[in-house]
This record gives C-alpha cells, structure tokens and sequence, in this order.
C-alpha cells in the first residue's frame, strides 16, 4: 500500500497471437515470455495484487506456475484482434470490484525487459505528483522532424514543417515515444477516458535497453541478447 491507496497490476495476455502464435508463452532465455514480466511485477513495492488476464486456459496456468492472480477468465468479445488494449483492463477493474483499487498498472508482457524499478518508478513518480496516468516512454530512435508522407505523385510531404531540414539532430526537439511497458491511471479516471494518452497524460523515460516491444520472432533473438548483456540470463 502507498500512501493509503491501493493498486491494481494487471498483465494482460489474449490467446490468438497470430504474428508468433503462442507468443505470450515462447519461451525467452529459459522462461515463457510473460514470466519474465511477472517476476519483476511481484517484487514491486506498491502493487497490492498481480492479476493476469487471458481468455486462454493454457496462459492463465503459466501465470499460476509463477505466481500470479488468475481470478477470471477474459471473455471471448474482449480478446479479438480489434479489441482496445484499454477495454480488458476495465474489465479486470470492474471483476474485482472497482472499490477495491484506487490505480490500476497494465503490464504487457510483451515487454520482457522492463526491470521492478521501472514498474515502481513510473507508479511513484505518478503517485506523488497526483498524476491521474503515467506512461512509460523511450526517446525517439528517429526525430519526426525528419520524417515524410509521400503522395501520389512520390512527393515527399514533411510531417512536421520546419525552414530547413539541414538541422543537426543535436539542436532539434527531443522526441520521446510510449514503449508499452508500463501503464498507470488513477481508476475512475480511466473508467472515464478510455485511453490512456490525453492532454493529462504525463510520462516516464525509460532507456532503449530496457523499451524493446516483442512482436516478431526476431524480437525474441534480439531481447534475449540484450537480456545476457544485462547479466539477466547467462
């Protein structure tokens, strides 16, 4: 508990990856993808309860295995391709009894880089700044000032006008970017929005090295190789 409020994690993890089919579960330095969020997750000093929420029976026992809460399964209208990232999060809120929790923190488990002390330093940062949402977010790998839509006729359309694109990259406006690791919204507020990037929205910086999002195959080779030169795995 912090300062008097009670916080929600969540890790949510449908069944019907079809870019890598059983994604959430592939194995990543010797431990299914989502365990490695889970681990960082129960050593958090402010969450009050872990849950994980799957519409697939197979996700939810690995979530068990390691630890985490399975208290329901994610209904089926709420785990298609197009369903909201925000929508069973809300569910997971209202299953609970949305009473019980002052802010709830989404963890995808698609991020298996993010460490314990991210979890917990987007969560203070937005806890003692009375932030209703607090997104974590990486700077920019590529400015946006240097950035184009092409048209029809293969113009290049810059996205942003600026007098000259002949700037360094040192004087421009540093660009930062959500790398959906972490997720933390006061739980009427989100209930309210639906979205977790408003105007109100404030963010957390985390390092390159730890905002790798797992959506290929070849995701998995590079966040293992980041996780052996981080001393992670051997």
């Amino acid at each position: 508990m912090y300062k008097g409020k009670r916080i929600l994690g969540t890790i949510s993890a449908r069944g019907g990856s079809k870019g890598v089919p059983g994604k959430n579960i592939r194995d990543l330095g010797g431990l299914p993808l989502m365990a490695w969020t889970i681990r960082e997750a129960r050593c958090s000093a402010y969450l009050d309860r872990l849950v994980v929420s799957s519409d697939d029976e197979g996700i939810l026992a690995v979530a068990r295995s390691f630890g985490a809460d399975t208290p329901f399964v994610r209904p089926a209208e709420l785990a298609r391709d197009d369903t909201p990232g925000v929508d069973p999060v809300l569910h997971a809120v209202e299953a609970l009894g949305p009473e019980q929790y002052d802010y709830v923190v989404l963890l995808q488990p698609t991020s298996p880089l993010r460490t314990t002390a991210d979890i917990d330093g987007a969560i203070k940062l937005c806890l003692d700044h009375g932030w209703p949402c607090c997104v974590s977010v990486t700077e920019a790998e590529k400015s946006p000032y240097y950035m184009f839509q092409m048209d029809e006729g293969a113009r290049l359309i810059p996205i942003i006008h600026q007098e000259s694109f002949h700037t360094r990259r040192q004087d421009l406006p540093r660009a930062c970017a959500p790398n959906g690791a972490v997720y933390v919204a006061r739980c009427d507020w989100l209930a309210r929005t639906r979205s977790y990037l408003t105007p109100e929205t404030r963010g957390y910086e985390m390092p390159r090295e730890r905002s790798w999002d797992i959506d290929e195959l070849l995701d998995f080779d590079i966040c293992e190789l980041l996780l052996k030169r981080a001393g992670r795995i051997a």
